[in-house]
């Protein structure tokens, strides 16, 4: 059946009995529809390189903008995102939030397919593969319900761990597809040098950029099919009571994410230039993401009947101390993990893939570098390494505590920011900037494995602070404010880039971990905090 109307997974007799099966059968069809959830979100900082190379007419800048936009929208969506289990049922909401993705992966190899697509269609693809970034919300939320608080850590780590993979996995699927005729249509000329994992592509070559997104269609299709004859809704009291029909429930979800993504939309517009199709007002990010973030909270209470009952309950959670802690401290893991994905490839792209010279006594920027490292054959490791780990994160916490693992990770990373920001200003200003390439990356990759790491101990801390019914909610809505972290640093590092100081971007993260370093101390591992390393 794909009703449960008794759950409690602390019951030791009947967890062995049926409900581990049915708690991990529930985790391996979540994981995959995740997984591409994050492959559809972030797929544009991939995209984006190849449209450089294929000779889409857009500028750098613009290019970042797509890249932010769905940060923004995928982290905006995340919020309404936080409360779909209670409301609409697990089964119901990682079947319909898995299907949507079909339509932002559908309309960018559409979009791709043509060299004279206006930059707007291009933007409205990015804000809505935002439903890819809101999917990790309600996916942890869902999860945090099958299983015991004891292997709390292991479960959600895998879950978001093997799921984060989307981002490796669109990083190494995507360079490789565009290479074959697999999906028919015509065919662009590389006019600059690629590369994929298994080699460089040279200029010249026939490039199918659209299968980037018609790949995510073809592999979406069976994932949908699976989550609706494989999961379940847990109908228990803590955690989906009185959920209406698939088909009501379904409507309640996508009334919400229609909040989302008017207020994300919104956000942009006051934001973006008028050349990339905002207001031209430039009103400031650190202005515009409270208000966003407020609106959505405002505006999906103000919904009537059921949904907003259901809310009330929910929104208890902001009530708590520790929702705002926590909040902050996985900001800086989770947000800066999907941050540095979303603009890894770009930023190796333009710091690595130029020479930096003096011509008449101003520094340019704009001279191909012969010798430059390719992005597309590098930037999938950083993702790769803090996916891969992330669950060993969580076991780790299991065992040693979860905010003793996230300290040591959050040391790290202020060391690895300040180090990088150190090589990223060496070559920013060098002709051979290639020769600053490998301690560069070295250091990215300690960044994604500090971060990878302390996402999955912060899952611990969260479960073991916070009441059952509460995790849920909780983890929907911290992973909602960090993932703002794919739109902050693409947009900071792009507009350092721009005014040739890419470092100061590093130094203020740096600033950032260090405080969250000592917050972190202070909420959890003093000797007289109430949660001691929880």
């Amino acid at each position: 059946m794909s009703v449960i109307t008794q759950w409690d997974p602390e019951k030791v007799e009947t967890w062995k009995d049926k409900d581990e099966r049915i708690a991990w059968q529930n985790l391996w069809i979540s994981i995959p529809c995740l997984l591409c959830g994050f492959a559809v979100w972030l797929y544009w900082s991939i995209i984006t390189v190849q449209m450089i190379n294929v000779g889409f007419a857009f500028s750098q800048s613009d290019l970042f903008t797509l890249s932010a936009i769905a940060g923004l929208s995928g982290a905006t969506l995340r919020i309404p995102s936080s409360f779909f289990i209670r409301i609409a049922g697990g089964r119901n909401t990682i079947f319909f939030t898995t299907a949507l993705l079909i339509i932002p992966a559908l309309g960018t190899g559409m979009a791709l397919n043509d060299l004279n697509t206006p930059l707007w269609v291009f933007q409205v693809m990015a804000l809505l593969s935002g439903f890819g970034g809101g999917n990790f919300a309600s996916s942890m939320s869902n999860i945090s319900f099958f299983f015991p608080k004891k292997i709390q850590g292991l479960s959600l780590g895998l879950n978001a761990g093997l799921g984060n993979f989307g981002v490796t996995t669109m990083q190494v699927v995507v360079p490789l597809v565009m290479t074959m005729a697999v999906f028919g249509g015509d065919s662009l000329p590389l006019l600059s040098d690629s590369g994929t994992l298994i080699g460089k592509i040279t200029a010249g070559t026939e490039t199918y950029i659209q299968n980037a997104g018609f790949i995510w269609v073809a592999i979406l299709i069976p994932l949908v099919i699976a989550a609706w004859f494989g999961m379940h809704n847990i109908e228990a009291e803590h955690v989906s009571p009185n959920i209406s029909n698939p088909l009501i429930s379904m409507m309640k979800i996508a009334l919400m994410l229609s909040i989302g993504l008017v207020m994300a939309g919104g956000g942009l517009w006051l934001m973006l230039p008028e050349t990339a199709g905002g207001s031209g007002l430039n009103v400031s990010k650190w202005a515009v993401l409270p208000l966003v973030i407020a609106l959505t909270v405002l505006a999906l209470r103000a919904i009537p009947g059921t949904i907003q009952t259901n809310l009330k309950r929910q929104y208890k959670i902001f009530n708590h101390s520790h929702t705002w802690v926590m909040t902050v401290i996985y900001t800086m893991m989770f947000g800066s993990f999907i941050g540095y994905a979303a603009s890894f490839p770009l930023a190796i792209k333009i710091i690595f893939g130029y020479q930096h010279i003096m011509v008449d006594g101003v520094m340019t920027h704009a001279i191909a570098n012969p010798e430059a490292p390719s992005a597309l054959m590098y930037a999938w490791m950083g993702p790769f390494i803090g996916a891969l780990i992330r669950p060993v994160g969580g076991w780790i916490a299991d065992k040693f505590g979860g905010a003793l693992v996230t300290q040591v990770c959050s040391v790290v990373m202020v060391a690895a920011a300040i180090g990088v920001a150190h090589y990223m200003k060496l070559a920013y200003a060098s002709a051979t900037p290639e020769e600053y390439f490998l301690p560069f990356f070295l250091l990215f990759l300690c960044l994604f494995m500090a971060s990878g790491i302390g996402n999955g101990s912060t899952f611990r801390t969260i479960a073991k602070v916070f009441n059952k019914e509460q995790t849920g909610p909780v983890l929907g809505w911290t992973s909602a404010v960090a993932a703002y972290g794919a739109f902050i640093i693409p947009q900071v590092l792009g507009e350092q880039i721009k005014a040739t100081t890419p470092e100061v971007a590093l130094y203020g993260f740096a600033t950032f971990y260090m405080f969250c370093v000592v917050l972190n101390w202070w909420v959890y591992l003093r000797p007289s905090a109430v949660h001691k390393n929880p």
